[in-house]
């Protein structure tokens, strides 16, 4: 719970000299940290600081030291995709409160270095917007590279979710990019991850941002940045920007003159109805909606209705919205958390369905880069399933319906792929290898897909590349089957999916619209989708899944986070459970190549390989304060399939034996935290000479 503070003894802490007297002693006692404290005092020698005094005054006389640590033991690091952190504190001060808002939220957003605020959001798009101009000169003194694009000021376009300040930031952000001499496109309402990364394409931008947490709480806000080709910032360009923020420490800067400034643009419901009538093509049988399907519809009052209702509509599906949940809310009022993976944010869903008997229920997140589904189960309950069966379902229904349409066949085959992480199902894998077509295993992260996407566009004959993003969807997949690969589907199990090149990153209203088409075809087929999926298991193998997390907020976690980083790669499992390791994986050190033959980035992520297909992946988070657990398990037919009565064993075997395995691990976590500790103990004493 926040902490809402309306009274404050603050008021003798009025000058900057009192502030530091106060927060020195602090430190000098072990309460604020000397990271905290330096960054206090740089945030405290700008020129505009009266906001920042006030809070910091409030929460030193409040003695809320662990506040200061959390807000301030660092400056928020603008990492490989951009910011996230909390925009409102745990202690919310009564200036940053200021005139509380109908909708519930702080007037101001939260003070410190560690969080997403003016500070922050200022210093991130200065260092992006140099990016791009020098990008943009570089590209026009390049003759080989130069077209129409790069003519006039360079393009970057802005979108934003519902979440609390979200708006405020976009406008923010726009405003810099302008006054820095480029042109900011932004959408004029709430718009999604998936349409962010269209309409840069579509208009030729060099960068995007959008200001977002995904699914994280409601104190979170982020920044995600995206180059030309839509997909989120990689290598070289991650680097370089990163550098350009990081020798910016003020948010004052001097604008150009108004003559060499940028204008703001605002993007209208064109932009919505051209990006409908792409997802409309990613349909394979369009006449199964012939048939009627019903489906209820939850965007967690975020920014998927927007797109999805009108486009479900469009092809002839009857959608029924959960009404309480459609309106945009940055307090998420009806969930604890807006994450369609989680059960309990399908609550009120699950109940429409029951009541009208729909065939399907969608979540989107408040973004609408993520969906989640429930089904019918023969006993009359609704069945959430998991991003892994999600994925599993759509990549084998899509790949059975383009060989049977004969668009894949035996002499192209070895053209198209399915792209997946390496923590993702090894099901989908087995369904391309069945089918004979490649499966490519990527990091965990969508930019990753999409670095894919570009390298198999430029692998296209130079005159394929220039009118490439004015091709039909049809003639781009016989190009791509011509001469490089045709990307058939791509997913993650954290309930992430994409159906079609034209977005570089996931897409929810094109896994709904595609969700929707292979629930038609087993309505068509007289079976139900969990039928349908006990069918693929039956056939390939059962495959079963685990993920699970720690949870470590503000500095001490993130201290945590580090050490228990290093407890498991520094003193790895050599067995599980008895069950030996074959092979330990170091991906932030270890050369690893993929099928492609391309080196994987390096990346903070451990793989222990045991018998068989079984694996234990260990990685910190890089949307959330976390640490992942991702225990992967199969059992395979030892020739030809599973007989259908024998699964139910099968599973409840093998999905026992994943609980075990995780209990056995959250043993071993409690241990590495003891060790931890005491060392940490141990060195406190040293420091302080009485060891």
């Amino acid at each position: 719970m926040h902490d809402y503070d309306h009274g404050t003894s603050a008021s003798q802490l009025t000058s900057k000299e009192e502030l530091l007297y106060a927060l020195t002693k602090a430190r000098e006692e072990g309460s604020l940290l000397p990271a905290s404290l330096a960054n206090i005092e740089k945030l405290l020698g700008q020129a505009s600081v009266d906001l920042p005094k006030r809070v910091i005054g409030e929460l030193v006389a409040k003695k809320a030291w662990k506040e200061l640590n959390n807000r301030f033991f660092c400056t928020l690091s603008f990492g490989t995709g951009g910011l996230r952190g909390k925009t409102i504190g745990d202690v919310i001060t009564a200036a940053e409160e200021g005139e509380r808002l109908p909708d519930g939220r702080p007037q101001f957003p939260c003070v410190g270095t560690n969080a997403v605020n003016n500070y922050n959001i200022i210093r991130a798009t200065r260092g992006l917007v140099t990016y791009v101009l020098q990008w943009h000169q570089q590209k026009k003194r390049d003759s080989k590279n130069y077209n129409k694009k790069y003519l006039g000021k360079p393009k970057i376009c802005i979108s934003y979710d519902t979440r609390f300040f979200s708006k405020e930031f976009a406008e923010l952000a726009a405003k810099v990019i302008s006054e820095h001499g480029c042109d900011a496109f932004l959408f004029s309402a709430p718009r999604s991850t998936p349409e962010l990364s269209f309409a840069l394409r579509e208009c030729g931008a060099i960068a995007g941002i959008n200001i977002t947490a995904s699914h994280n709480p409601s104190a979170y806000n982020g920044y995600k940045v995206y180059f030309e080709d839509g997909a989120q910032i990689i290598e070289p360009h991650a680097s370089a920007i990163i550098a350009l923020v990081n020798k910016i420490e003020e948010e004052c800067y001097d604008p150009l003159p108004p003559e060499e400034c940028g204008e703001i643009h605002f993007f209208n419901e064109a932009m919505d109805e051209a990006y409908q009538q792409k997802l409309r093509t990613l349909l394979l049988q369009p006449s199964l909606f012939e048939q009627p399907l019903k489906v209820v519809y939850t965007p967690l009052h975020g920014v998927g209705g927007s797109i999805l209702l009108p486009l479900l509509s469009s092809v002839g599906i009857a959608c029924l919205p959960v009404s309480s949940q459609m309106k945009p809310h940055g307090l998420f009022p009806t969930v604890e958390l807006p994450n369609p993976e989680s059960k309990e944010a399908l609550t009120l869903a699950i109940a429409l369905a029951q009541e009208v008997k729909a065939d399907l229920v969608i979540a989107t997140d408040p973004d609408a880069d993520r969906m989640g589904v429930a089904v019918p189960h023969p006993s009359g309950h609704l069945e959430t399933l998991t991003g892994n069966q999600i994925g599993s379902l759509l990549a084998w229904y899509r790949l059975r319906t383009l060989f049977q349409q004969g668009i894949l066949h035996e002499k192209n085959k070895n053209h198209a792929l399915l792209i997946k992480s390496i923590v993702t199902t090894d099901l989908q894998k087995a369904i391309a290898a069945r089918y004979g077509v490649r499966c490519v295993e990527t990091l965990t992260g969508f930019k990753y897909i999409g670095a894919k996407l570009l390298k198999y566009e430029q692998q296209l004959p130079k005159d394929l590349q220039r009118e490439y993003r004015t091709l039909s969807e049809s003639q781009k997949r016989q190009a791509q089957l011509d001469y490089s690969s045709y990307f058939v589907f791509g997913g993650e199990e954290s309930y992430g999916y994409s159906l079609g090149d034209f977005v570089r990153d996931k897409d929810a209203h094109a896994a709904a619209l595609g969700f929707c088409e292979v629930a038609a075809y087993a309505a068509r087929e007289g079976k139900s989708l969990l039928e349908l999926l006990d069918q693929l298991y039956c056939e390939y193998g059962f495959y079963s899944e685990l993920g699970e997390s720690l949870a470590l907020e503000g500095a001490e976690g993130f201290s945590m986070m580090e050490s228990l980083m290093n407890s498991y790669l520094n003193d790895p499992f050599e067995e599980i459970q008895g069950e030996k390791v074959r092979a330990f994986e170091n991906y932030a050190a270890e050369a690893i190549y993929d099928s492609d033959g391309d080196l994987l980035p390096k990346e903070a992520m451990l793989l222990f390989r045991l018998e068989g297909e079984n694996r234990l992946v260990i990685r910190p988070s890089g949307t959330e304060p976390k640490i992942k657990f991702y225990l992967l398990q199969a059992h395979k037919p030892s020739e030809g399939s599973f007989p259908l009565e024998e699964l139910p064993r099968i599973k409840k075997n093998l999905q026992h034996s994943l609980q075990e395995r995780w209990v056995w691990l959250q043993e071993d976590l409690k241990e590495r935290k003891k060790v931890i500790e005491k060392n940490k103990e141990l060195s406190l004493l040293k420091k302080n000479k009485n060891y």
